[in-house]
């Protein structure tokens, strides 16, 4: 079996991946837009552009980072894409020039940084890059354990005359890891894609933020800036520098 490398996931999902996740948020891009204050703004895993595009749309400057040529080469096909300069690589590193008024990673894609280590130098080197006054923003599912029984799941995603979609997943308590293949039946044919997560709760988060020497200034429980509480099933955190 193949090793699951940082390009994996985008290699695997580009091109079914627009057809997957086809809406965004409109106010994600409101609030992005208003947290970038017209400066520079960096996405980690930026992919296809589906957030990115909207943003240039708005007449932000909009920089990113990939590691998956298959979801950068759809991303150059859209019209409106030849404004963004995209960095190859793994997004932990965050290896781009210059400052940034926002930098941030949507979608529930930190959680593609597999281990903690990688998590905790994707802080770190994102600290590096903000500009005075920038803000870090994390979008990132609330974990739910209750979905797991004996350490696995099997889940129904979609079921149609033309199509079957199940989701396979095994979990990892201790390394905090989720190694999953969606598997789609269609027209005789049979096609899966991998994807392995490492999640973290918010406090985990926090603290990594602490170490790199930033602070959470809000957390909202969806981009219209609902209240976040024990009932939320997502975070949209933004950091600041301390």
């Amino acid at each position: 079996m193949n090793e699951y490398i940082a390009s994996t996931y985008g290699d695997h999902l580009a091109d079914v991946y627009d057809e997957w996740f086809d809406t965004v948020d409109d106010a994600a891009i409101d609030r992005l837009a208003e947290l970038a204050k017209g400066g520079r703004a960096l996405e980690l895993g930026i992919g296809t552009g589906r957030v990115a595009l909207p943003l240039v749309a708005r007449g932000i400057e909009v920089h990113g980072i990939d590691a998956s040529e298959a979801m950068v080469t759809k991303l150059r096909r859209r019209p409106g894409a030849e404004s963004i300069n995209v960095t190859m690589g793994n997004f932990a590193d965050v290896q781009v020039a210059g400052e940034f008024r926002l930098i941030f990673v949507v979608f529930n894609t930190f959680f593609g940084l597999v281990t903690q280590e990688e998590q905790v130098r994707c802080f770190q080197k994102v600290a590096a890059r903000l500009g005075p006054g920038g803000t870090f923003v994390i979008e990132v599912f609330v974990p739910d354990m209750s979905r797991f029984q004996g350490g696995q799941e099997l889940r129904t995603r979609e079921v149609t005359t033309e199509r079957v979609s199940l989701q396979a997943s095994l979990h990892d308590p201790v390394l905090q890891r989720v190694k999953s293949q969606y598997i789609v039946f269609r027209n005789n044919q049979v096609n899966s894609y991998p994807v392995e997560i490492r999640y973290c709760w918010p406090s985990e988060l926090d603290l990594m933020a602490r170490l790199a020497g930033l602070r959470l200034r809000d957390r909202w429980g969806n981009w219209a800036r609902g209240e976040f509480n024990a009932t939320s099933e997502k975070h949209i955190s933004v950091y600041e520098r301390e």
